[in-house]
């Protein structure tokens, strides 16, 4: 009885590494951040105003609403229309912060309006002491949802780590 509450757990968990509770919002509700300020701070930035791109270098922080981005190199695109930021790229040492998530790749790409996390190059996502690596892991920063892939791979493979709450009542009733 134990071991099929455990697979259970274990399949709930792999199916939604959640901030906070364990219950799914019934309905995931999405933040448009693209409307906040994003803050960077870097060694170096270069701006290119015809190519509507700016690039950040150098121990890379960038901070928008509950997400924080650090990496050696950020280039920031902006849309043809308004100069609204079109995506983010982050290359190298990426790691990804939001409450208690935290994403690890080489190169990620945000893209804040539709509030989603592309990570790739060796990337896991770590939630307490639960983990999910893959090839691909796509991260939906508002829907409390990740998707892991292979990425076509045939060699390649989906690990997830997931840990059993702690049961304080039943140390002692085997």
């Amino acid at each position: 009885m134990m071991r099929v509450y455990f697979f259970c757990m274990a399949i709930i968990c792999l199916l939604c590494l959640t901030p906070g509770s364990a219950v799914p919002a019934a309905i995931p509700v999405h933040k448009d951040r693209s409307s906040l300020p994003i803050t960077v701070k870097s060694n170096e930035m270069t701006a290119d105003n015809k190519g509507k791109t700016a690039i950040f270098s150098g121990k890379v922080v960038a901070k928008q609403g509950d997400i924080t981005i650090y990496s050696d190199k950020l280039v920031v695109s902006y849309a043809d229309k308004n100069n609204d930021v079109d995506k983010v790229e982050a290359h190298g040492n990426v790691r990804i912060v939001q409450l208690n998530r935290t994403g690890f790749a080489d190169q990620a790409v945000y893209d804040s309006r539709n509030g989603r996390i592309v990570l790739t190059g060796t990337p896991r996502v770590v939630q307490g002491s639960d983990s999910i690596s893959g090839k691909v892991i796509t991260y939906y920063v508002d829907d409390e949802k990740s998707d892991a892939s292979s990425g076509g791979d045939p060699k390649a493979r989906v690990e997830a780590v997931i840990n059993p709450p702690a049961r304080k009542n039943d140390a002692g009733s085997r």
